[in-house]
């Protein structure tokens, strides 16, 4: 799929960073905490539509996320990544100090030390322990789902722990960069408190927040470093802690990242920022320059059908909705989600199979679409342009069959070649339900799928 950037007039105008920023428009906002995200859309000036929206964007483990900031000289915990409890045990006999390590689970969802395992009933995915008792906790853990508020019901895989030295912290904070539509470019967000309960600090003591635009063209200048350092209250190591500020804006751009958010960033007993937890969001529009980092993602982490649709270049984004849709255009797809709630149902999923999708292509969106067992019934809406409706109506009834739909199957075509198409769909055998546009297919769909 194209970069967004490739069909933007910033293309031939702006810098690359600036030619970046119109295609990460949203993405941050929908990963960050509710305490970055309130401060970038104060006024509720974003709709909640998008401010709900799964969006197509990298994200990485923690220790891969501490790796890559190391990289750009921000100083992150010691640690080492572990797959086995036998990898558990040597780590923590190198990393313990005073004979206790910090034990953490690895997905790709916040929340993690009051997460519970279901499975084990151990409760909790961060943990001080013992080097000694790492190991036997490990074997709970690995292989388990992680159950979290951010992980949803089914909660995610461990598949990896962080051995983490215990670190003695003597203040934390909390600090963000990501894209501000209002500025257009980065916005530093920050707090000179921050840990778990920044969210709860920023709804009650809003004038805490930091909030600095940073020129895109430019960086932040010794000033607002300065600044941002003083409203952080850090008070020694002053050109330590501006090297460090300095080196999460760095990631941030060097990696086209669409938010890095350290919390907490944390001063040690000595006085130096240690970066001591951070999520971070790669744009996925830069992942053909980034291709080491995109090499990280763990497709364990995410929705097996969108794995599933990424190898068919299938564009599908997973909702909980009863009615599954097929639909040629992403602009067409919002439009047909939008009617089909209007109508009183609820969308299964966001599924574009493109204007130049194959018969293989459209039989796979349908085995993506009939293996949730939510759906009830299936919408395709077809508007022919470059893809012909006779082309896409013999993809339709061939993977139907091929596929053995059992559920009702609602069909709207539209454009070159539609007679033929609509033919081709009435021939065929399949109990199809035709739709004569788009309103008419919604109902049609509701009503089947009640």
């Amino acid at each position: 799929m194209a970069s967004a950037a490739a069909y933007s007039p910033l293309a031939t105008t702006f810098s690359p960073q600036m030619r970046c920023f119109a295609a990460r428009g949203f993405h941050a906002l929908t990963n960050m905490s509710s305490a970055a995200r309130n401060s970038a859309n104060p006024a509720g000036t974003i709709p909640a539509f998008f401010m709900n929206q799964q969006t197509r964007l990298l994200n990485v483990h923690e220790f891969q996320g501490a790796d890559i900031m190391s990289q750009h000289g921000v100083r992150v915990p010691l640690g080492i990544a572990c797959k086995t409890p036998e990898e558990v045990k040597a780590a923590s006999d190198k990393l313990q100090v005073d004979g206790e390590v910090v034990l953490k689970s690895q997905i790709l969802a916040g929340g993690r030390g009051l997460g519970h395992f279901p499975a084990t009933g151990l409760q909790g995915g961060v943990h001080i322990c013992t080097a000694e008792e790492a190991p036997k906790l490990a074997e709970k853990m690995f292989g388990q789902q992680l159950v979290t508020k951010q992980s949803g019901p089914e909660g995610k895989p461990v598949h990896w722990l962080y051995i983490a030295k215990k670190m003695a912290l003597a203040r934390e904070m909390y600090f963000a960069i990501l894209l501000d539509r209002a500025s257009a470019g980065p916005m530093i967000i920050g707090c000179s408190e921050g840990g778990t309960s920044i969210e709860d600090l920023a709804e009650k003591f809003p004038e805490k927040i930091i909030k600095m635009p940073i020129n895109i063209n430019t960086g932040p200048t010794d000033a607002q470093l300065d600044e941002v350092v003083s409203r952080l209250g850090v008070k020694s190591h002053l050109d330590d802690a501006k090297k460090q500020i300095a080196g999460l804006y760095e990631t941030f751009i060097k990696c086209d990242c669409t938010m890095v958010e350290v919390n907490p960033l944390a001063e040690d007993t000595e006085g130096m920022l240690i970066a001591a937890d951070a999520k971070l969001n790669f744009d996925d529009n830069a992942s053909f320059r980034q291709k080491d980092i995109f090499a990280l993602k763990d497709d364990a982490q995410a929705d097996p059908r969108e794995v599933a649709a990424a190898k068919y270049d299938l564009n599908y984004i997973g909702l909980d909705g009863s009615i599954g849709c097929m639909v040629n255009g992403a602009g067409l797809a919002m439009a047909t989600m939008d009617i089909v709630s209007l109508h009183g149902g609820s969308p299964a999923n966001f599924l574009d199979v493109g204007g130049s999708a194959s018969e293989g292509q459209i039989v796979e969106a349908f085995k993506i679409l009939t293996a949730d067992h939510r759906v009830k019934a299936l919408l395709v809406n077809i508007f022919g342009g470059i893809m012909k409706c006779d082309v896409i109506a013999a993809g339709i009834v061939a993977a139907a069959k091929q596929v053995n739909v059992t559920v009702p199957l609602v069909v709207r075509l539209e454009g070159t070649n539609v007679d033929a198409g609509k033919e081709i769909l009435k021939s065929s055998g399949i109990n199809i339900i035709a739709a004569d546009d788009l309103d008419d297919a919604a109902k049609k769909a509701v009503l089947a799928a009640a």
